[in-house]
């Protein structure tokens, strides 16, 4: 298994929609530190679920779900079989997998794709080895996988977005009427930037702007919004920073450069796809113990792809 690749859990604590927002500062996240492993412990207590009956009682928290078209379906196993146990991940990775058969769990809940496109079409990955060999782990240990994107994003409030403020230290400062928007405490970009790098665990990340900025208004937006709402958010707001998962680089990035160049302050940090949204699927974890007690309930950090030279 890769060496960026660990299992952490949460300390328990029933954590229902009702009650997170009067919780939120006191549930300090540990930093995304790679090569950490935490065992996971289950709750006292007996489960006699279903993986569907795990998925409906996450569902049931969710505004309008079940949605009728969404991403989040079955990617691989039977739902109806009994929970054993419950990882949680950003993507399902062969890595990510290994560690499920390990821990003895048969249901992975990942955040992204398992089968390298959005909606997981696999029709054109035909006999693909590298497909059929994640298709044929996942089937000779029982192992069901669902996607949880959508939903956990139409949570009041985001999940995601909640564990990656929680994973900053920065859930003091969310305002569920702007959630994107904070004011944090001044403070210099390149401060900034190492806190991000230490608090999610990222070896390097990109950056525009200037090291010694004083930035205080930010927008956040983990993963991938895409060029025209990050940039529909910069004219909006008017932010210090911003700090996104991933960009196209043609986009974002570029507008920054402009900006800067006719005299604009707005500051830029990319942190990478996966490190921006890992926080918030083990936010989920204390969410899982409530849904399914008894049930051993662990997070595995699939990581970053890359490495840097």
């Amino acid at each position: 298994m890769p060496e960026n690749t660990f299992d952490r859990s949460l300390p328990h604590k029933a954590w229902g929609r009702r009650d997170f927002l009067t919780t939120l500062a006191a549930l300090s996240a540990p930093a995304f530190i790679p090569g950490s492993v935490v065992a996971a412990a289950a709750p006292a207590g007996h489960a006699d679920m279903t993986i569907r009956e795990v998925i409906d009682a996450l569902l049931a928290d969710i505004p309008g779900a079940p949605f009728p078209n969404t991403v989040d379906t079955i990617k691989a196993g039977d739902p109806g079989q009994p929970v054993k146990g419950i990882v949680t991940t950003m993507f399902a990775t062969e890595a990510v997998i290994a560690k499920t058969i390990q821990l003895g769990a048969n249901f992975i809940i990942a955040h992204e794709p398992t089968y390298y496109n959005h909606l997981d079409e696999t029709a054109w990955l035909g006999n693909d080895p590298v497909f059929k060999a994640k298709q044929q782990v996942l089937a000779a240990h029982g192992i069901c996988v669902w996607r949880f994107h959508d939903g956990i994003h139409a949570h009041k409030p985001d999940g995601i977005r909640m564990g990656v403020l929680q994973a900053l230290g920065w859930d003091p400062y969310y305002l569920a009427d702007t959630p994107t928007v904070m004011t944090l405490p001044g403070a210099p970009l390149k401060k900034l930037i190492a806190h991000l790098k230490k608090s999610l665990g990222i070896e390097h990340l990109k950056y525009i702007g200037d090291p010694e900025q004083v930035c205080s208004k930010v927008v956040l937006l983990p993963g991938a919004a895409g060029g025209k709402t990050q940039i529909g958010m910069i004219g909006q707001y008017q932010p210090d920073l911003l700090i996104c998962g991933e960009l196209n680089e043609w986009e974002t990035s570029e507008y920054v450069r402009d900006a800067r160049y006719i005299g604009g302050k707005i500051a830029l940090v990319v942190l990478g796809h996966s490190v921006s949204e890992e926080p918030g699927m083990e936010w989920l974890l204390p969410v899982l113990r409530q849904k399914a007690p008894g049930v051993k309930v662990t997070h595995v950090i699939s990581g970053d792809a890359f490495s840097w030279a």
